[in-house]
């Protein structure tokens, strides 16, 4: 069986690896053994030394290796990575020891762009078609894919569905097909195209040719339904860790948020992040006050016009806007690695999209901030638009993703562990240091008196009138309200009526949701969601026993810390020169700076002081072909910085 190989195991060979980061703990469902694989590993090629020389990696991440060799032993496979986790290597460097064509099936014309740019900026032999294209470059790369000029075709699933299109692919020598963001395939994620419905078809047309589907986020019940839609034949399943240890997560209530965000902006005015609104008049309202006050922001939402939502996009990606005020119709495509920080202006719909919302930060492993705005009225709102849903199952669905997200912004637990959680992986640690609620701990109180008086409501409507009721019921009882249902059901005459007006709405709202995280009360699913005491509940009632609350968060924006998993400390003014030279030469090429180099690339050399071309050798991320085309001018731009400034002393462990 193969088993999961440690992150060190190359390290032989390095020089430097990735930036350091916490190693992620992951999991392997169903791995081959190597009696299932079709051929000895023994001629298996040296895929490091093409890591290394094509792309100027050190070493692999988790799994990526044992993906790469059960592909190239022409295995079906599914592979769930998170997001920064390389996906996309998975695919591209097994194309490099095929001799025929490697398909990528990618759902966003950005999207293969952005990765057509980085990979033939690494000397390889990659292109794209899509609706973005002339005619008459069109016609050149389908020339090109008849002479067999291409290893990596990228392509819209309802382009390769086209009936001219099976010729061709015929033609082409496909030997792999690989789809990208699989969970598009399923109607139960987040993010469903009916037109990868279709893909089914190209198992038929390439019966020989294996499958390997990837996504950064996806449930049993969706990994299910891309195995089952996709027909992938007994599929070697990888599934890493969802832990992403170098974002921190904080939830802090949200209070004159175009202050809050301006605040936090000003601290991170160098940075690129991602500002996320419920609607299209929020992301602009945003973008003006952000720009108003000298930031480079703008919106990016459905309502412009794709010009304008391109042109926003590309000044994004080529850092001349640093912050970007959108909706969720923002973000799939995007392969930004430099984005510092991400906040949610409102609350998200389920944590499944707040997940791949904050994953787009910190891509490249480098520390990065996500900060989610909670507001009782944001819940009430989402409560609004559920109810207006006219589709029953889609309503039990919502509400039951909404109380999950909830959950999350009024925990007082690691947001590390609700996270990875929810999709049923157990954070080992007892504090992930990189959370608000594990560096600032919420105080506690005794809530004895109020849970009681809570659970006593719940306990007197069901005993009065042998049904339940749902939240917002019980705290208009405790409150006191005079409301129609109140009076027609005769709530007003019970002992708990009124019983509770030294608490708002919303705090008591906030003691029930904090009572079912406890497991005093459980909410039934169902058209009406109502509440019920567990016999846990009922011993707190019948023994008066003490029950411990959090009290509500309060904490302002907290500051940046100083350092945290996966910080690379190096020499920042040199760092920002050479950030201004990666700028001009990606100008020069008209391509995002990161497809020049990443971050983390540039802070190892503002680190090492490589000032000559020989020292760049082991730079992380450098390539061959990167390295014959700009070592000699970062190395001069490092000798030139050196002749008037001393080196800096950093701690290398």
């Amino acid at each position: 069986m193969l088993s999961p190989r440690p992150l060190q195991r190359n390290a032989i060979l390095a020089r430097t690896s990735a930036p350091p980061v916490a190693a992620p703990i992951f999991r392997v469902f169903r791995p081959p053994s190597r009696q299932q694989l079709s051929r000895d590993f023994s001629t298996v090629p040296d895929l490091l030394l093409t890591l290394k020389t094509t792309f100027g990696y050190s070493t692999f991440r988790p799994l990526q290796r044992e993906i790469i060799e059960t592909s190239l032993a022409g295995r079906d496979v599914f592979a769930l990575l998170p997001t920064g986790g390389g996906k996309s290597l998975c695919f591209q460097l097994p194309a490099l020891h095929r001799t025929g064509l490697t398909v990528v099936v990618s759902p966003l014309i950005a999207l293969m762009k952005d990765q057509v740019d980085q990979l033939q900026a690494a000397g390889v032999a990659a292109t794209y078609l899509n609706s973005s294209l002339g005619v008459r470059e069109s016609r050149s790369r389908l020339a090109g894919l008849h002479r067999g000029e291409w290893r990596i075709l990228y392509a819209a699933p309802e382009r390769l569905m086209l009936d001219n299109w099976q010729e061709n692919l015929k033609a082409w020598n496909v030997t792999a097909l690989a789809i990208d963001e699989a969970h598009c395939i399923s109607e139960w994620g987040h993010d469903f195209r009916p037109e990868y419905r279709q893909l089914a078809r190209l198992r038929t047309l390439l019966p020989d040719v294996p499958v390997m589907a990837l996504t950064a986020t996806a449930t049993e019940r969706v990994r299910a339904d891309i195995v089952n839609h996709l027909k992938l034949r007994e599929p070697a399943t990888f599934v890493a860790s969802f832990n992403r240890p170098n974002l921190a997560y904080r939830v802090t209530p949200k209070d004159e948020p175009l202050k809050q965000i301006v605040a936090f902006a000003k601290k991170r005015e160098d940075e690129s992040g991602i500002v996320y609104c419920a609607t299209r008049a929020t992301a602009e309202r945003v973008a003006e006050a952000l720009a108003g006050r000298g930031f480079s922001a703008r919106p990016y939402h459905a309502g412009l016009t794709a010009t304008e939502r391109t042109e926003n996009q590309e000044l994004f990606l080529r850092d001349e806007v640093r912050i970007m005020c959108a909706t969720i119709a923002f973000g799939m495509g995007i392969n930004k690695p430099n984005v510092r920080w991400v906040i949610h202006h409102d609350l998200p719909k389920n944590i499944e999209g707040y997940y791949q919302e904050t994953g787009r930060a910190g891509r490249d492993s480098l520390p990065s901030d996500c900060l989610l705005l909670f507001s009782g009225g944001d819940v009430a709102k989402q409560i609004h638009f559920i109810d207006e849903m006219t589709n029953e199952h889609e309503r039990q669905v919502a509400r039951a993703q909404l109380r999950q997200m909830v959950h999350y912004g009024e925990s007082a637990g690691c947001r590390r562990a609700e996270l990875l959680g929810y999709f049923g992986e157990q954070f080992p640690l007892d504090n992930c240091g990189a959370c608000d609620n594990c560096l600032e701990p919420r105080e506690t109180f005794d809530g004895t008196i109020p849970a009681q008086k809570f659970l006593s409501c719940v306990y007197r409507i069901r005993q009065a009138g042998r049904f339940g009721v749902g939240l917002n019921h019980i705290v208009e009882v405790l409150t006191g309200a005079d409301t129609e249902k109140i009076r027609r059901w005769g709530h007003d005459r019970l002992s708990t009526y009124g019983i509770g007006a030294e608490l708002s709405r919303p705090q008591w709202a906030s003691v029930g949701r904090e009572l079912m995280r406890l497991g005093f009360i459980v909410q039934s699913e169902g058209e009406f969601a109502v509440l019920e005491l567990t016999e846990a509940g009922m011993e707190v009632l019948r023994q008066r026993t003490p029950v411990t609350l959090t009290k509500p968060m309060s904490a302002p924006v907290a500051k940046r810390a100083v350092k945290r998993i996966g910080e690379v400390e190096c020499d920042e003014i040199l760092f920002a020169r050479l950030k201004t030279l990666r700028k001009k030469l990606a100008d020069e090429r008209r391509v995002p700076a990161y497809v020049v180099f990443g971050d983390a690339t540039l802070r190892q050399m503002a680190r090492e002081y490589p000032a000559t071309e020989t020292a760049m050798a082991g730079v992380f991320g450098m390539g061959e072909k990167k390295r014959a085309e700009f070592s000699a001018v970062f190395a001069a731009e490092i000798a030139d910085y050196l002749r008037h400034n001393s080196r800096q002393s950093f701690n290398l462990t």
